[in-house]
């Protein structure tokens, strides 16, 4: 069997080599069966690589280059894949293998590896674990999905206030893994785990060494292991912070929270949003099975489908005046698209505020004035532009009147609802960006066509 060929510029590990390009050698390697190939093309990219790799073939695809990512890898490879696409990978996997490959893992993710099994597998892969590592699984565990401790790293650097520098020095020369390369400050606590600061590593260098770490501790940003996650980004976001000490109600240092986790977070989120203004569920992968998918879908297209048939029994109610003016059902829909798109608009940057919580307090009725104005003044441009349309194309003066009139009314009230939706659906607790696509739609196509329609039965008939 002829192993694929990598284009002749660039080898398939080359720092050149664009992930696209690999996804496409991978494909190329299994379209042929090439175990060779594919088993020294992926020992030779990172983690995240196989991941990504893995997240862009069909299920069946995937279940064979799985069986060929190096064992020692395998672990890393299984924290990083989305649930949905782990939970599959891990089917045929005994409690003793999971136990093999989780050997050499953080605590973090063990933690979301077992996360994907049953209770009875993860009982058995525990008792495997070091002690410490147990306890800081276990201490995970105890959080909700969205408080900042199930995110937080519990191994964590930390010494006390009441030593010196030199023996600082001392103890992380025993060593060598305690400090990765983004370590620049050291977690300082005293004998009760009180977290009292952080030590920087140039001035554990540059003062004498007979120095007590007491004497340059300098504050934290700390956060609250009960916090949101998404609070937490915030806090990252405002204060430029690569990593935030967390602390439970008592003030005692319990893990730590890094700004890799955040962006993680933050991707997760963007995602999250995305497919939910499309009515996507969160479950749904890419490359998730054809009845999978269709079923996600379908409940957000009879919820949609239920809003459209409430816009066309406001359009039955005016049948007597569309039969009699041909034009008004030739121009109906541009009332509604017009709404719909200035409403979109609104939505989305209102969506995105919250999600960066830049929307709260006061500022919310500024945004509503705001939008407010802002439909007032494109519905009437666009008034103008398509009552000069209209009166080209019909040579009716009332024509063009009702539609220049229906499309101001429609745009502002779009603008205005594309902000007041999100903020009634945040206050009662429900996901923005779930449902207000729906209702936005639901809204701009009532207004349009009533404003159209009823504008045209006062002025026309």
């Amino acid at each position: 069997m002829t192993s694929a060929q990598t284009p002749p510029h660039s080898s398939p590990n080359s720092a050149t080599y664009s992930v696209e390009d690999k996804l496409i050698y991978l494909q190329t390697l299994v379209s042929e069966q090439d175990t060779t190939a594919i088993t020294e093309f992926l020992a030779e990219q990172s983690e995240y690589e196989i991941a990504n790799l893995l997240e862009s073939f069909p299920s069946d695809d995937r279940q064979f280059i799985w069986s060929l990512v190096p064992t020692d890898i395998k672990g890393e490879v299984l924290a990083e894949v989305e649930d949905e696409i782990r939970q599959p990978l891990m089917r045929n996997i005994s409690s003793k293998e999971i136990s093999v490959l989780t050997q050499d893992l953080d605590a973090q993710d063990i933690s979301e590896i077992l996360d994907t099994v049953s209770e009875r597998v993860r009982s058995k892969v525990m008792a495997t674990l070091d002690e410490d590592v147990r306890l800081q699984v276990n201490q995970l565990n105890t959080y909700e999905d969205w408080e900042v401790g199930s995110y937080m790293d519990p191994d964590i650097i930390q010494i006390h206030d009441d030593i010196s520098l030199a023996e600082v020095q001392d103890w992380l020369r025993l060593d060598e893994d305690l400090l990765d390369d983004q370590s620049q400050e050291l977690l300082v606590v005293d004998k009760s785990q009180q977290l009292l600061g952080l030590l920087s590593l140039v001035d554990l260098i540059k003062h004498p060494q007979t120095t007590l770490v007491t004497d340059l501790i300098d504050p934290a940003v700390t956060i609250n292991d009960r916090m949101d996650i998404q609070d937490a980004a915030s806090v990252f976001r405002s204060e430029d912070i690569r990593f935030a000490p967390i602390i439970n109600a008592h003030g005692e240092l319990v893990g730590q929270l890094n700004a890799e986790d955040i962006m993680e977070i933050i991707q997760d989120d963007v995602d999250s949003t995305m497919k939910h203004l499309a009515g996507v569920s969160d479950d749904e992968e890419l490359f998730a099975p054809i009845l999978t998918s269709a079923k996600s879908r379908s409940v957000w297209l009879g919820i949609n489908l239920g809003t459209a048939l409430l816009a066309a029994a406001v359009i039955g109610q005016f049948e007597a005046v569309l039969s009699k003016v041909v034009a008004l059902a030739v121009l109906m829909p541009v009332v509604a698209s017009m709404g719909g798109i200035a409403g979109s608009q609104t939505l989305t940057v209102v969506i995105r505020g919250l999600a960066m919580g830049q929307i709260g307090g006061s500022n919310r009725w500024w945004l509503f004035n705001k939008e407010l104005w802002v439909g007032a003044i494109n519905g009437i441009i666009w008034a103008f532009i398509m009552a000069a349309i209209a009166q080209v194309w019909f040579h009716d003066l009332m024509i063009s009147l009702v539609i220049g009139c229906a499309i101001a009314i429609n745009m502002t009230v779009a603008n205005t609802s594309g902000i007041a939706i999100p903020l009634i659906l945040k206050r009662m607790n429900i996901d923005p960006a779930l449902s207000a696509s729906v209702i936005l739609t639901t809204v701009t196509d009532i207004i349009g066509f009533l404003s159209f329609l009823g504008l045209a039965s006062l002025l026309i008939l």
